[in-house]
């Protein structure tokens, strides 16, 4: 008997027909996100921010929105306790939510995330932004707010992320509060087809490169990140983006990795859990992850099944409905990767890497409130993760997929 995460409760699983395996990392030490948080900006990679700002600058401070576990509430009163000490008031701070091209967040999601500070958010607008520059020939377009700030600072999650590495440092910014332009070009094809694009990589990865020269345009001061495992918030790292990514990239690498055998099992059982669970696009993360990481476990053929609730369907962002779209109106999975290798619109790069995975292996989502979504998107919907593997499997579970490393 084995629990999983399933939105904010878990669910038990129990195989017993199955050789199991878990794969538990090592998870490192909780910390308590104020001491950690503190700490980091007391110690910043670099100048602290109250020596960098002037008591006139006007600062945009942009979050993660509700797709991150960041505990933000917490890291803005730390960035705004700090601001203050530079003497740039409250009334002076822009909070911008980093959308990217999801959804925008509802007042009660806002208040849950920010706290106190909620009053002083706005929804990212990808339609109102203003261009300060190029990368590789490709305008870097950015929330107006954060282009007209004297100072630009962000929070942000370094967790595994299937193109960054890593996300977090200037990510947040960069993704979360720019336009289509620059999310078409780091999602695109051309980008996710290099070998150095993948899972855990930091270092001569061309996406976080991109993504790290874009934050240089946009004159990211500082940023406050937090990393985290199954325990709970695992380090805090302030000060430059690349540094602070590095940083936290080495803490999480040191908690999340679990060595695995290539091609060893017939089924990966992966958790999820709130609040990547609430979306079959955000839920598809754990999939790829597993059969697109470092190393893939699964036996040519192979499944990986996935307990989530998906309350959101495939979700509500434009990003989201580009995924639908794509993967819904596909007749199989290899005739989709053909077709969108020579291009598709931001948002639907998430369609694109499912139907690579979907190629070699297929996807069962069980315990869902949105079956008939999962079965429009090439996948198999089923009532219970027992219900989607077959007796006699070996069978590796990996209760928190996406703060697991399987190396």
């Amino acid at each position: 008997m084995v629990r999983l995460p399933y939105g904010d409760s878990t669910i038990e699983v129990d195989l017993p027909d199955c050789e199991v395996t878990v794969a538990e990392p090592a998870g490192g030490a909780a910390v308590a996100p104020r001491e950690a948080a503190d700490r980091a900006v007391a110690e910043p990679h670099g100048p602290r921010l109250r020596d960098i700002v002037d008591p006139d600058d006007s600062v945009a401070l942009v979050v993660t929105d509700v797709t991150r576990a960041t505990p933000d509430d917490v890291l803005a009163d730390v960035l705004l306790d700090e601001l203050a000490a530079g003497g740039v008031d409250r009334e002076q701070v822009a909070i911008v939510l980093g959308l990217g091209l999801h959804r925008p967040m509802t007042d009660a999601e806002i208040r849950e995330g920010l706290g106190d500070h909620a009053d002083l958010a706005v929804n990212h607008d990808p339609e109102r932004v203003v261009e300060v520059g190029t990368v590789d020939g490709v305008p870097i377009e950015i929330n107006e707010r954060v282009a007209d700030a004297d100072r630009v600072v962000s929070t942000g999650m370094v967790e595994p992320h299937q193109y960054a590495g890593f996300s977090g440092g200037a990510k947040t910014v960069v993704i979360g509060a720019g336009s289509e332009s620059f999310i078409r070009y780091t999602h695109g094809p051309e980008m996710l087809a290099h070998d150095g694009v993948r899972l855990g990589r930091v270092q001569d990865n061309p996406f976080r490169e991109a993504v790290d020269r874009a934050g240089d345009l946009v004159g990211l001061d500082f940023c406050l990140n937090v990393t985290h495992g199954p325990p709970g918030i695992l380090d805090a790292a302030a000060g430059r983006p690349r540094a602070v990514v590095q940083t936290l990239a080495t803490s999480a690498r040191d908690a999340l990795s679990v060595p695995v055998d290539e091609g060893a099992y017939d089924a990966v059982v992966a958790g999820v859990g709130a609040p990547k669970d609430a979306n079959l696009y955000q839920t598809t993360r754990a999939f790829t992850y597993v059969v697109l990481g470092a190393t893939n476990p699964l036996r040519p053929g192979g499944r990986v099944v996935l307990p989530a609730r998906l309350e959101e369907g495939a979700g509500e962002g434009a990003g989201e409905r580009r995924f639908y779209d794509r993967l819904s109106t596909a007749s199989d999975p290899e005739t989709l990767y053909d077709e969108m290798r020579e291009g598709y619109e931001p948002g639907a790069q998430r369609a694109f890497v499912v139907a690579r995975a979907l190629r070699d292996h297929p996807l069962f989502v069980t315990d869902s409130e949105s079956p008939a979504v999962v079965e429009a998107c090439l996948m198999t919907a089923r009532d219970s993760v027992e219900a989607a593997v077959d007796p006699g499997s070996r069978v590796l579970v990996v209760p928190g997929a996406l703060e697991t490393l399987l190396v």
